[in-house]
């Protein structure tokens, strides 16, 4: 079964920039109800999706104080809660960030191994990815960030 996930915050200035798990040093972070780690939440869409278990915003509404200023592993966490109790296991994860700036090269190997150690498998099954937008849309303006998400989960 194949889940796909996708979110976008927007960007500012005062704001943290979490991005898999790994808060990067940046000017603009993202606007956010929980921290804003776009990568974790479209992997937790892309992993409820696997399922048809709803979305991120079904299970975590941004209404709901609790989840105030939380970190997204808490939701990564609770999705693969889901996929476990189901009886499935996750084969691979596949991420692509795209963000004009900070480049993440250096993070990306702690971003995978943070995608890793949350579902329980071998950070070799897990891709994190990133682009541009070649300056083009609120992306190329700096204004937001987006992340693309795929996985594909089988019964055990």
């Amino acid at each position: 079964m194949i889940g796909f996930g996708f979110d976008v915050h927007r960007l500012a200035e005062g704001e943290s920039l979490v991005l898999g798990g790994v808060t990067i040093p940046s000017p603009l972070g993202t606007v956010a109800h929980s921290d804003g780690d776009v990568i974790f939440h479209a992997l937790v869409d892309a992993l409820l999706g696997a399922l048809a278990l709803g979305d991120i915003g079904e299970h975590f509404p941004d209404s709901d104080p609790r989840w105030k200023g939380a970190p997204s592993s808490v939701f990564v966490e609770h999705a693969v809660s889901l996929i476990a109790q189901h009886n499935c296991t996750i084969v691979n994860i596949d991420c692509t960030l795209v963000l004009e700036s900070p480049k993440i090269l250096a993070v990306k190997f702690e971003m995978r191994q943070n995608i890793a150690r949350l579902c329980s498998i071998p950070v070799e099954r897990v891709a994190v990815k990133a682009t541009t937008s070649e300056r083009v849309g609120f992306v190329g303006r700096s204004e937001g960030v987006q992340a693309y998400v795929i996985c594909e989960v089988q019964p055990r």
